[in-house]
């Protein structure tokens, strides 16, 4: 997937104007005089959503997100269309994206900078104090950001923990409250239905201005990120079941209930640690996941257990029949907040586009053009994931192996994250997993059991599991090859 794009495409965005076409506006709605804001990561310059938000006189909240109205610019048969089509989604690796869309676009006229009027599809709704959506309208709309915020800044504001950020945005500090009422609400509702919050930390990759790794470190999730992330839930959910119901042309985002071999698999390793994922004779409902994941949150096991309950779970992958998406514990879902970044939110916003146009009479020919479509852009949008997903995985495993090279003899913390018939595998703190081999293990003979996963010395009766902190010595890092092993250290 190449950086730069055809020429031809070059030629195409000579035609599309830095400024929105005002004589459009008369078709949209108008909130510009709305008080809106952005909030992303301090680096983010491709800005495809803003929240705008109060509180009715009734208590209910009213909840805007307006997303980039990328269709309005990547028309349909246009080579730029062909294009993103093609590629798919944007790919992410540190100091660098390999974009879905141009700059032009997806830095320019598309991205919802501060102080410009941009054109929006935007979903408005009603939410009560239960976080139940009672009322929600879709949308062509113009915008005028009020403010670029971070989620760096924004927790500062809620967490009243920088007197400075406090000040200068103290204006908009009841709309940022107002945010975290509402998600914590949000939040709320969906963990009772069954949400799997995972909790599992990402990590961050430090890159010098050569573009070497000099440091990584856990990427912790903030107040602000699970505003943004319940909000772009709420959206999608709404959107999802919004056409589902019209049976619109439409690509959903789907995550089916796991195998239950798998789940019996979980449980077993699960059994000797006193948890149990209840099934019955209709499988297994997220409900269940979500009881054990409260049971182990701030336990040692945690993240363990969460890595396991994960490689239980099946992909999620994009398709053209809603089947509902379990880890969520939703009955609708598709992606719709993205379209500078993904294809499938692109191709619904030009459906949702052309619903709105006709006031919801869609042309016959028009509807089966799109069911055509939606059933090949799912598969290829999901092809296109995966390999964008390698991709930055492998990327990430490079920089971390970089980072490690000049640390061959130091000695860690780590906890044991998985065991194999060859070997176990470790974590750091920091989110760095290596290797440990049998002969790196100590002065014993290791027999594996596979179903509780462990290890049982020979001759010292030693019990190795998942889960147990061991110290270990860094003995090879290789960026060229992404190894990264460790040995057993004994004091």
């Amino acid at each position: 997937m190449p950086y730069i794009f055809p020429k031809q495409i070059e030629e195409e965005l000579k035609h599309i104007s830095d400024t929105i076409d005002e004589a459009d506006i008369i078709n949209r709605v108008d909130f510009r005089g709305e008080q809106i804001f952005t909030i992303d990561g301090e680096d983010a310059k491709d800005l495809d959503d803003a929240i705008s938000i109060e509180k009715k006189e009734n208590g209910n909240f009213l909840l805007g997100v307006h997303i980039a109205d990328v269709s309005n610019y990547v028309k349909e048969g246009s080579l730029l269309n062909k294009e993103a089509k093609d590629r798919g989604t944007s790919v992410y690796m540190f100091d660098r994206v390999i974009p879905m869309l141009p700059t032009k676009l997806s830095n320019g006229i598309c991205s919802l900078n501060q102080g410009v009027d941009r054109f929006t599809l935007s979903i408005i709704m009603e939410i009560n104090n239960k976080g139940k959506v009672i009322s929600s309208r879709v949308c062509k709309g113009v915008i005028n950001v009020t403010r670029r915020m971070t989620y760096t800044n924004v927790t500062k504001i809620l967490e009243k923990s920088d007197e400075k950020v406090c000040e200068e945005y103290r204006e908009y500090t009841n709309k940022f409250e107002l945010m975290e009422e509402l998600a914590k609400i949000l939040k709320k509702r969906r963990c009772d239905a069954g949400y799997l919050d995972l909790n599992l930390p990402e990590s961050k990759i430090i890159l010098n201005d050569e573009g070497v790794a000099i440091d990584v470190k856990r990427y912790d999730t903030t107040v602000a990120n699970e505003i943004i992330e319940q909000f772009m839930l709420t959206a999608n959910e709404q959107i999802a079941e919004k056409f589902c119901i019209l049976k619109a042309p439409f690509i959903y985002r789907v995550h089916e209930v796991p195998d239950i071999e798998k789940v019996d698999e979980l449980n077993k390793f699960l059994h000797n640690l006193g948890y149990k994922i209840k099934t019955n004779k209709n499988g297994v409902t997220p409900k269940a996941f979500a009881s054990v994941l409260e049971e182990i949150n701030g336990t040692e096991e945690e993240k363990v257990i969460s890595n396991l309950v994960l490689r239980t779970l099946k992909l999620a992958r994009y398709e053209d029949e809603n089947l509902g998406h379990f880890g969520i514990a939703s009955s609708y879902y598709c992606h719709f907040t993205s379209p500078i970044r993904r294809y499938p939110d692109l191709f619904i916003h030009r459906v949702i586009s052309k619903y709105l146009s006709c006031n919801y009479n869609i042309d016959k020919k028009v509807r089966e053009k799109y069911l055509g479509q939606a059933k090949k852009y799912a598969i290829t949008s999901s092809e296109r994931e995966k390999i964008a997903t390698t991709v930055e995985r492998e990327a990430e495993d490079i920089k971390k192996a970089e980072y490690m090279q000049d640390k061959i003899g130091e000695i860690y913390d780590s906890v044991i994250s998985s065991i194999t018939e060859f070997g176990i595998f470790v974590e750091l703190d920091n989110t760095i997993e290596g290797m440990i081999r049998f002969e790196n293990l100590g002065n014993d003979y290791y027999i594996y059991n596979e179903e509780t996963k462990s290890l049982l010395g020979e001759h010292t009766k030693e019990v190795l599991k998942i889960g147990q902190k061991m110290k270990v010595q860094l003995i090879e890092a290789n960026k060229y090859t992404r190894r990264i092993s460790f040995a057993r250290y004994v004091e």
